[in-house]
């Protein structure tokens, strides 16, 4: 195998690894797990799938802002799973798009049975950090959910 060829293979595992640190620094709470995935003027848009539910969000801007929201409000209330599927990586020079489907489920930790399963489609741009790949902008748009949106928000 050429070296052009691995080093393509290691850039689109690299890129990959961005979302799965990304959804198990979720999962597990792990904040410096979670913090590896972006870049620090890293951008997370849930505005479209909270929209769907009639919720209004802010744009997420900085990674500092995004770990301490999204951990800030799961932390303790919400147990999270995520699973990505479906992963397309296209990439030019120092800079990639990935999209994906993902499958997240959010249970009050108090009571599992008040959730929200959601599928949704992921649109992600990276850009490479050294050896590794970090997310830039994050867009997450939801293909269908079931449950109460009150398993991700607050009432």
């Amino acid at each position: 195998m050429s070296a052009a060829r691995v080093a393509l293979l290691h850039d689109r595992v690299e890129i990959l690894d961005a979302l799965y640190r990304f959804g198990l620094g979720q999962d597990r709470k792990d904040r410096e797990l979670f913090a590896s995935a972006f870049a620090a003027d890293a951008e997370l848009d849930f505005r479209p799938t909270a929209a769907k539910w009639g919720a209004q969000v802010p744009l997420m801007s900085g990674r500092d802002t995004i770990v301490t929201t999204i951990l800030g409000m799961f932390a303790g209330r919400v147990d999270t799973t995520h699973q990505v599927t479906n992963p397309r990586v296209e990439i030019d020079g120092d800079i990639a798009r990935l999209t994906a489907l993902v499958e997240a489920q959010h249970l009050l930790s108090a009571d599992h049975g008040v959730f929200a399963l959601l599928k949704n489609f992921y649109e992600v741009e990276l850009v490479r950090d050294g050896e590794r790949w970090v997310i830039r902008q994050l867009r997450i748009d939801n293909a269908w959910f079931t449950g109460d949106p009150t398993a991700i928000f607050t009432a």
